[in-house]
């Protein structure tokens, strides 16, 4: 394990990927927001999905990321945070997903292992995601098959929370024995986004610290230039 934190903690093929979260966006106008992120340089976009049961709220479904599939070229990231992921896979494959996080709190790594093989068939990556008071130790026999891992730095469920620091150490020490991305959600601002990078992560999720701004190039310019 690296003895200090700092860049040496993100191996050096890696920049900082920032991923647009939608949940925070205006959805009067989705289509007009998703262009603006992706003209500010956002590199992605995250799409919350929730179900009422894994967390206290009700989200999109694939009919919504399939037209926002339509509006834009960025990779959309959706993030699963539902009770019975294996069961809606395909949905969310065939609606435009280029990426698809699971929890593992709802799934066995026989189940993750399985939606992998299924995934990787369509060209779709996978991650696996675990919450704030979710031990690191669960994602063990998951880490050898999946793409990369999401660390989620507050509650699921809302966006706009405050972010968690004790998920810090963390996200060091998942760097230190895992080699792929680390993405990071929940209460990325330009002071969290410098801490977790500073730990290792490369994909901060940022919702409301994007789209509250009054100018989303120079917020995601902020968010980059954390590495």
């Amino acid at each position: 394990m690296p003895t200090s934190p700092g860049k040496d903690y993100i191996p050096k093929e890696m920049k900082i990927k920032i991923a647009a979260s939608i949940l925070s966006a205006d959805f009067s106008c989705l289509n007009e927001e998703i262009r603006k992120v992706e003209s500010a340089g956002a590199d992605m976009l995250h799409i919350d999905v929730m179900d009422g049961h894994f967390v206290p709220n009700i989200t999109i479904g694939p009919m919504v990321v399939e037209d926002i599939r339509k509006s834009t070229a960025l990779p959309l990231d959706v993030h699963l945070m539902i009770e019975k992921p294996q069961d809606f896979i395909d949905d969310f494959v065939k609606a435009g997903s280029n990426l698809i996080t699971v929890h593992i709190e709802t799934v066995t790594e026989r189940k993750a292992r399985e939606i992998k093989e299924r995934l990787q068939k369509k060209g779709v990556r996978l991650g696996i995601s675990l919450n704030p008071l979710t031990a690191l130790h669960t994602i063990d026999k998951t880490l050898a098959f999946v793409d990369f891992v999401l660390v989620m730095s507050v509650n699921p469920g809302f966006g706009g929370q405050e972010f968690i620091g004790s998920v810090v150490p963390k996200i060091k020490e998942l760097r230190s024995f895992f080699k792929g991305d680390i993405a990071v959600d929940g209460g990325i601002n330009e002071t969290t986004g410098k801490q977790v990078v500073a730990a290792g992560a490369s994909i901060l999720a940022a919702g409301s610290y994007i789209f509250k701004s009054k100018d989303y190039a120079d917020s995601i310019r902020r968010l980059k230039c954390q590495a």
